[in-house]
């Protein structure tokens, strides 16, 4: 008998209060780009290797019952953390943790629309 196995995550999605305001934060702060095709409810970004994508809450969801993504770490890479940091600054974005040298590069920690705690690296 062969046991199947898991080779690791294929699409990650962050459930979010107003899917147009989430979905306008990470398209025009983060900068990700809008796949053509998405499921109702959702806006799937072309990120790489792993679609990411914001939707409306699946039934039976209070994202107001506690704090979003208590447990999850969700980590973005970008070409530029300090460039992206400072434009965040700039635009008012709550930054978590301030910009530090870890073991991905230059990381900082931000907090989305709905209180989600996204950490961001340099490649």
């Amino acid at each position: 008998m062969t046991t199947a196995t898991v080779s690791g995550p294929s699409f990650l999605s962050l459930q979010v209060r107003d899917l147009a305001a989430s979905a306008d934060f990470y398209e025009s702060r983060l900068g990700l780009v809008r796949a053509p095709q998405a499921p109702p409810g959702a806006v799937v970004f072309t990120t790489s290797p792993i679609p990411f994508a914001v939707r409306n809450p699946a039934p039976g969801t209070d994202l107001d019952s506690g704090q979003p993504g208590l447990g999850v770490a969700l980590w973005l890479v970008c070409a530029d953390a300090e460039a992206l940091h400072e434009s965040l600054v700039a635009a008012g974005v709550t930054i978590l943790t301030a910009p530090f040298d870890g073991p991905f590069g230059k990381t900082f920690v931000l907090q989305d629309p709905d209180g989600y705690a996204v950490t961001v690296h340099s490649s």
